[in-house]
């Protein structure tokens, strides 16, 4: 069974202008698909583990420090069990929204717990990172309310959608879709552009 996994970043619920992109995507996406799983992670809803001293030391003895002690294991299994579900996915569809010309620390929180060697990217000595989600798709929704691309500095660089699309193609994704609903102050109607998003996200889930 084809799964997709719908990851939210905003605690605005409904007002979330990114979240009410992602469900035109979610629509025509179930209209294609109509035995697929969808799952939604609320990343401001979900329980995460704090990235402690023994979850560091567990990530490290991948490369090359101490084996784990039982502390340090049982740690670890709690990450790798989130991780797994992360990854078990076909497609994904991110809600992104811009925090201070980022992603929201709930968003990076995520990213620190589930980027981990040996299930989402491995390393070698000599070629460096490769992703292991190779063959998996995604689209990033990326919302912003003051920063557009193309506008002055004075109104925003664009550390969001870089990070975010970096880290995907760190993981091993590729094939990525990218929707953005960014109008700046100087918009004379910013609900066409919002329109022309849920337009083009609705077009992106019925692929």
């Amino acid at each position: 069974m084809r799964k997709l996994l719908h990851i939210k970043s905003s605690p605005r619920g409904d007002r979330s202008r990114s979240a009410q992109i992602a469900e035109a995507f979610l629509g025509s996406y179930r209209c294609k698909h109509p035995g697929a799983e969808i799952d939604e992670i609320d990343l401001f809803e979900l329980a995460l583990p704090e990235f402690d001293g023994d979850r560091v030391a567990a990530k490290m003895s991948f490369f090359g420090d101490p084996a784990m002690n039982a502390s340090q294991q049982s740690a670890w299994d709690e990450i790798v069990a989130i991780t797994r579900c992360f990854g078990s996915a076909d497609e994904y569809v991110f809600s992104v929204p811009m925090w201070n010309g980022s992603i929201p620390y709930r968003l990076k929180h995520y990213i620190d717990v589930v980027t981990q060697a040996g299930l989402l990217f491995d390393f070698n000595p000599v070629s460096g990172y490769s992703g292991l989600l190779c063959g998996k798709r995604a689209t990033a929704i990326y919302t912003s309310g003051i920063y557009a691309p193309g506008v002055s500095a004075v109104f925003g660089i664009d550390h969001h959608s870089t990070y975010f699309d970096e880290w995907l193609r760190f993981i091993g994704i590729s094939d990525v879709t990218t929707i953005r609903y960014q109008p700046n102050l100087l918009t004379p109607d910013p609900a066409i552009g919002l329109a022309a998003a849920r337009e083009a996200a609705a077009q992106a889930g019925a692929r």
